[in-house]
């Protein structure tokens, strides 16, 4: 078993995952240490590699992260093949908006309240929540259904929010509910689920 290093500097998700999965692949890392500059990036290789059975240290080294991860032995528990055990239904909904259909913002913005109020009723087929584009305003403070996201998630409902996303709206910080997620996760969680309800 080996020790790699990758720099991942100066790229945005998902690349530093994809790059960082691509070694991990391999399978013949004992240890690996990846160096981003973002925090999301941060979070998004940090769970990554959690995922693949590696216990994560974080580091700050003149102003990037380094992420180290070792594997003790231990089979990757992988996120998908967890997922995949499931007897239920696995339901994703993808919410790429902060409002409901066209016509008028603010009935928009109350008919999307009311969605995420009654997903509830979907019960344990309900199984992940994904926020993009303008939907990871959602997840933040000062959201007027944050209340309603975090009873899902309690209830094990797994929320994702585009970390890029989260950047491109300088919203990262603000971030209240949810695992800050990229693009490789959002495809995977899609070829994983039964069915794909798509709000954009």
């Amino acid at each position: 078993m080996r020790e790699e290093k990758l720099d991942c500097r100066g790229l945005a998700c998902p690349s530093p995952v994809l790059q960082t999965k691509a070694v991990v692949d391999r399978g013949d890392v004992a240890k690996l240490t990846v160096l981003v500059d973002n925090d999301a990036a941060r979070e998004n290789v940090s769970r990554f590699l959690q995922n693949q059975g590696y216990t994560v240290i974080q580091e700050m080294r003149e102003g990037s992260y380094a992420l180290t991860g070792v594997r003790l032995g231990s089979e990757p528990a992988l996120i998908t093949e967890v997922a995949a055990t499931s007897a239920d239904t696995k339901i994703l909904v993808l919410v790429g908006t902060d409002k409901l259909g066209r016509g008028d913002d603010v009935l928009g913005g109350k008919l999307l309240q009311n969605f995420l109020i009654t997903l509830k009723e979907m019960g344990k087929d309900l199984w992940r929540l994904v926020l993009l584009n303008a939907g990871v305003k959602l997840a933040v403070t000062g959201s007027e259904v944050l209340a309603s996201l975090m009873e899902l998630e309690a209830a094990q409902v797994q929320i994702l929010v585009c970390g890029t996303c989260l950047d491109h709206f300088q919203l990262l910080d603000q971030k209240q509910v949810g695992e800050t997620t990229n693009m490789l996760d959002i495809v995977t969680s899609m070829q994983l689920a039964d069915k794909v309800i798509s709000l954009t």
